[in-house]
């Protein structure tokens, strides 16, 4: 790797790490360009050098906050052994930890980015040639939205094949489970609900599992 490309990265790093620690200490709605170059220790206009606006520092640095959920997905996928439950559960431990911290699957699922998450790492990948600024594998089939609603079709076209579903009904319970989700997370962040995350998470279930059985029973 060249000096150049070291720079590059090691900045990077500063970047988001600061950003990492901020929303630690004061959470994503504090954070701003000015307490982000103050914790790392360089100018605004330094980051600005990098990254074209505060969203897509906190849409990275929230990246570190979900390990957990990463952790826990197949403890609660192997609850059961059949098939369509497991894509359930799999909903389930998403929603779980998602309304216990909010604000940062907001950021990573909702929050505007000025344009698409797929096209945001494209961009800062292809512009800077950093492993630094790339979401781990698993991230990538599993938390984008888009790669969310991709990979929800994907299960689903399975059960189609066997009979469970229509191929014409897969489109839109994977639209329809998503935005009941976005729905719920969208409530508690505006404060248009008193849930606490469980209760949050056991509602958006309900929901989710009525219509999964509903389309596959009709």
């Amino acid at each position: 790797m060249a000096r150049s490309e070291i720079q590059t990265e090691r900045m990077i790093n500063y970047f988001i790490d600061a950003t990492t620690e901020l929303i630690k200490e004061e959470g994503i709605k504090n954070i701003s360009i000015r307490k982000i170059a103050k914790k790392a220790g360089f100018t605004s206009s330094t980051i600005y050098n990098y990254f074209s606006e505060v969203s897509h520092l906190v849409f990275f640095a929230s990246m570190s906050f979900v390990e957990k959920y990463l952790e826990d997905i197949a403890n609660y996928v192997a609850r059961s052994d059949e098939p369509l439950e497991k894509y359930l559960l799999g909903w389930e431990c998403f929603c779980d930890h998602s309304f216990k911290e909010p604000e940062i699957y907001n950021a990573i699922f909702i929050a505007d980015l000025g344009e698409h998450p797929e096209d945001l790492i494209n961009y800062y990948s292809s512009t800077y040639q950093s492993k630094t600024i790339q979401l781990p594998e698993e991230l990538e089939g599993i938390l984008l939205e888009q790669n969310l609603s991709k990979r929800s079709r994907t299960v689903l076209e399975k059960y189609a094949e066997k009979g469970l579903f229509r191929k014409d009904d897969i489109e839109k319970l994977s639209e329809m489970t998503i935005l009941i989700w976005q729905g719920m997370m969208t409530s508690l962040l505006n404060n248009r609900v008193t849930y606490s995350p469980e209760e949050a998470s056991k509602i958006t279930m309900e929901y989710i599992r009525d219509i999964t059985y509903g389309v596959a029973n009709r």
